[in-house]
């Protein structure tokens, strides 16, 4: 485990305490599985926690920016989101079909009661934070269920 710096935004913690309890703390789960991938990463050394559209957002040199974000409008599901554009979460829905529900190829999703499938999830974080040095690999160099 290599020693992460995280430079961290104050306005991170500000928002993460406007959400409601429940909220907080499954958000909280899925920051500290995000820092924790990235400091099993030894190619890691740094990464910035952030606001990306008013949402709490980690990225990592050579990475993608990987988001997080409860909306009252679905108040029984919060979400992890990734690059649209990139090809994660058809990557993630290749290699881990139905483990997790899929928000269109931008978010995996999760209903407050889930229990989160966390080494799976680390898998997605892990490809997310590399994902600038496997973009051009068949499935990000994962092996499929196909």
């Amino acid at each position: 485990m290599s020693k992460l710096k995280i430079n961290q935004n104050p306005q991170v913690q500000l928002k993460l305490e406007t959400y409601p309890k429940e909220v907080q703390a499954k958000l909280n789960d899925l920051r500290i599985l995000i820092l924790e991938t990235a400091s099993e990463n030894d190619t890691i050394k740094e990464i910035e926690e952030t606001l990306k559209w008013g949402e709490p957002s980690y990225l990592v040199k050579k990475g993608s920016t990987i988001r997080m974000d409860w909306k009252s409008k679905t108040p029984d599901q919060y979400a992890m989101y990734f690059k649209c554009t990139s090809k994660l979460v058809p990557t993630f829905k290749a290699v881990f079909g139905d483990t997790f529900k899929y928000e269109k190829n931008r978010a995996i999703v999760f209903d407050m009661n889930d229990d989160v499938p966390k080494m799976a999830l680390k898998e997605c974080i892990e490809l997310a934070l590399k994902y600038h040095t496997i973009k051009n690999k068949p499935f990000l160099g994962k092996e499929t269920n196909d």
